[in-house]
């Protein structure tokens, strides 16, 4: 059964051109990301430009957020999500400060369908996400980036609050801690998005970087072992 089902709220896939400055750094993500060191892969590699990393992780994000709430678009309707919601205590209205000036009270699948849509319309536009070598980004880039990581955070918190049973059905649970852990490494790495926001997972984002600070060092201490058993051999 394909579990990524096409429909109003799931977004096509965001695609990085290749040749491109933006897409080297793609692979370079993908590459740190598969060493397992969440701390190493979100950081700026050396000599790169802050703007280029922060375009290729907002849209790296964009497209795993956009397959992770494909997967419970079954579950996630007009009628058991009436309001945008992460739990009974966080409520989330609609604004995008252009055509909708005032905040909307909307269902969970309309909100997240006009906050991808939303969130399209800047990957879309090269004078805010240049796709060419050397365009410059808009002043207020950093700005931007903020205010989509802030509303993208919330999608992982409805999905985690209203579906996580859901998700664990679908055996979807790995996927999705994995992606939310990477996210928060790199959103606490660049201060992307404050810490009031971040409330309504609050217990376990310390338990997902606890973990992951414990499984760092581990490894790390590991291969310091490697190291000096190569030496030792070497004598």
């Amino acid at each position: 059964m394909n579990i990524f089902k096409k429909n109003a709220t799931f977004k096509p896939k965001k695609r990085i051109p290749e040749g491109t400055k933006q897409y080297q750094l793609k692979k370079y993500a993908e590459a740190t990301l598969g060493s397992g060191n969440l701390q190493l892969a979100v950081a700026l590699p050396e000599g790169e430009d802050l703007n280029e990393w922060l375009a290729v992780n907002t849209v790296d994000f964009y497209n795993q957020i956009n397959m992770l709430y494909g997967t419970i678009t079954d579950y996630c309707t007009n009628e058991s999500c009436s309001i945008m919601s992460a739990g009974r205590k966080y409520e989330y209205h609609w604004a995008d400060g252009v055509t909708v000036k005032k905040p909307l009270r909307v269902t969970a699948p309309d909100y997240i369908d006009r906050l991808m849509t939303w969130i399209q319309g800047f990957l879309d536009n090269d004078e805010v996400f240049p796709s060419r070598m050397g365009d410059p980004f808009p002043k207020n880039f950093a700005n931007i980036v903020k205010n989509i990581f802030k509303r993208l955070f919330r999608v992982y918190a409805h999905m985690y609050h209203d579906h996580f049973s859901q998700i664990v059905t679908l055996g979807e649970e790995a996927h999705l801690n994995t992606s939310f852990k990477h996210f928060i490494y790199f959103v606490n790495e660049f201060k992307l998005v404050d810490r009031k926001e971040l409330a309504p997972l609050k217990e376990l984002i310390e338990t997902l970087l606890n973990k992951g600070s414990g499984e760092e060092k581990t490894k790390s201490s590991e291969k310091k072992k490697k190291r000096k058993k190569k030496k030792k051999k070497k004598n």
